[in-house]
Order: structure tokens, then sequence, then C-alpha cells
């Protein structure tokens, strides 16, 4: 037992350190929590739906498992309220009735469920679910990452948008903030450009003054 969840710990990815359990039975809770134990994972224990949208807006937890019916809400429900909010993508494994119809689990994926399992949780077909759930949440992080880049010329350092079309910084980022941008020197380009020109007119440059410039406010 011991050698499975050392080999499990080191296992888990990063990103789904810990699984949030939402289940109202005592002992299901308990089962779950000892399985995923025994996988290496840590446990948060939510009562109710409510309980778990509270502990979801204040810790980082990537994967939920939920029971079908809570007292306050159904499984279906928390999960329409998991896909609502932004963030991190949260993958969510649904426990499903033993005479769950087809309209059941269409329902289901139609509010964004990724995964089922039934009770008992048979150990092995937990560590399936994990597995399965860790390779989609790596791949949501390696998009997530590709897609914060923003390509830049080294040059000129126009930035390139969806559409291939190259740009300046203050037009793509005005477009996509709504943000304005005023512009000014630094004291290292001014020394660095401005005094240059102002010698090369055998002009004597203006010190650098110790408040901060005046910018003039530009509307991308």
């Amino acid at each position: 037992m011991r050698i499975a969840a050392a080999i499990a710990h080191n296992y888990a990815p990063n990103s789904m350190k810990k699984v949030l359990i939402v289940e109202s039975d005592p002992l299901s809770r308990l089962y779950m929590e000892a399985s995923l134990a025994t996988l290496g994972m840590d446990s948060e224990i939510a009562e109710s739906g409510e309980e778990a949208v509270a502990i979801l807006k204040n810790q980082e937890i990537r994967l939920v498992v939920c029971d079908w019916m809570m007292p306050d809400m159904a499984g279906l429900d928390l999960c329409r309220e998991v896909r609502a909010q932004k963030g991190e993508y949260v993958y969510f494994i649904l426990y499903v009735p033993v005479d769950a119809t087809k309209e059941n689990e269409d329902a289901a994926i139609e509010s964004g469920v990724d995964d089922f399992l039934q009770k008992p949780v048979n150990l092995r077909e937990l560590r399936v679910r994990l597995h399965v759930a860790r390779r989609i949440l790596e791949c949501t992080e390696h998009i997530q990452k590709l897609e914060s880049l923003i390509p830049i010329c080294s040059y000129c350092k126009s930035v390139r948008d969806d559409e291939d079309y190259w740009q300046q910084i203050e037009k793509y980022v005005g477009e996509r903030t709504g943000s304005a941008f005023s512009h000014s020197v630094c004291p290292a380009c001014y020394q660095q450009h401005i005094v240059p020109q102002f010698e090369a007119m055998h002009i004597t440059p203006p010190p650098v003054l110790p408040t901060r410039p005046r910018a003039r406010r530009v509307t991308p």
C-alpha cells in the first residue's frame, strides 16, 4: 500500500494535487477520501453544492468529484456553476446512479461534465479517471500558456494579432483592454538618443527634470 501511494504521489501532476469531494453521505466521503489517499492525492471535503462553490473560489483546485444530488442542488447545477466561473479549467467527475439513463448522461455532458463514476468506486477505475484528468489538465495548461504569449517584433516592437496582422503595441493593447498610452522618454533613452541629437546640432541638451515629465495622452 505504501509503495503504491508513493508511486502515485510522483505520478500526480502539479496542477492536480488536491481533489474536491462533493458528497453529503459520510460513508461515501470517507471511502473516496481513503481511495484518493491510497493514490497519493489530497482531498478537500464539501457536504453541499454551496460549500463546494465557496471552496473553489478560495482555493486552487483543478479536479472535482461530485455526487449526482446534494441536499441543496444537483450535481449538474454545480457543474454549470463551475463552468460559469472564470479562471483555470476545472475537471469535473460526476457520480451517476446505477439506473442512470442515456438522457441523464446526455444532460450531464451538456452541463459540462468531463467524466463519470459509479458507486462503489473501483480503485483501479479511479486511477484511470485521474490519469485522463491529468492529461487533459496538462494540455489545457499548455494551451493557456501558448495563448498568453504575444508575438512581438524584436526590432520595431510591432505585435502580431490573431489574424496574423502586425500592428503597433499601443493599438494591440488598447483594442483588448481599452487602455490608452502616454508617450514620454525614460532617462536612459534620453541620454542614449536625445542628448546625441542635441550635441550634433551644437546645442546644450536640457537637463533631465527630477519630477515626472508631462506626457501627452494618445488614444490608439
